[in-house]
């Protein structure tokens, strides 16, 4: 299969799962949106339960490379270290939105429809992202009366928050035409803030 035609099948695929779920995803309008045979989808994917497991494996593969190997885990300041997984999500999510969007839910969906060792695998997945997060942090940034796991919730409560938003104002928009420079100065001014709330002064 070509490249363009596979990228359809899976944009079509990942839309219409993240939009309607297992059960209510329909094979149809995924051929549809592809602009391709139906014979041909079932050429290469047995069933429909088959190609969701491809789409979660690929989706996976994906958030690794262009989200959680960005990151830099030797950054031993939390808030920095969470800054720049923003950035980095931030560019993975708006170049390949109906990715994250699929993961979504999946990891809220009632119904298991994976195989076990997909269903490991975002365990892992999950794990990773925690340890790529956390592991090697700094913790004499912070202020000795301030209880840093809560800390650290409420940091990346607010970190997210922020880049939730900034999601959904951006969606739709290529980030290469845009002037971000504004947008990451108020991420920088509230970051700031938080460590004005949680960290020592300098020289202390």
């Amino acid at each position: 299969m070509d490249k363009a035609k596979q990228n359809r099948i899976i944009h079509a695929a990942l839309q219409e799962f993240a939009n309607k779920g297992f059960e209510q995803a329909s094979t149809n309008q995924i051929v549809k949106h592809a602009q391709i045979g139906k014979g041909m989808l079932f050429y290469y994917f047995t069933n429909k339960q088959e190609l969701y497991h491809y789409l979660a494996e690929y989706s996976l593969d994906l958030v690794m490379k262009e989200y959680l190997q960005q990151i830099d885990q030797t950054q031993p300041d939390f808030i920095e270290r969470m800054k720049q997984a923003v950035q980095v999500k931030m560019r993975a999510f708006t170049e390949n939105p109906h990715v994250f969007n699929f993961l979504g839910t999946i990891l809220l969906a009632k119904e298991v429809h994976l195989s076990q060792k997909l269903e490991r695998r975002m365990q892992e997945l999950q794990e990773l992202g925690n340890k790529i997060i956390y592991e090697g942090i700094d913790l004499t940034f912070f202020r000795e009366d301030v209880d840093v796991d809560k800390a650290f919730k409420l940091l990346r409560w607010s970190i997210e928050g922020y880049q939730n938003e900034l999601i959904t104002q951006l969606s739709g928009k290529k980030l290469s035409e845009l002037d971000m420079e504004p947008y990451w100065e108020e991420f920088y001014d509230y970051l700031e803030v938080l460590k004005t709330s949680f960290y020592k002064k300098q020289g202390e």
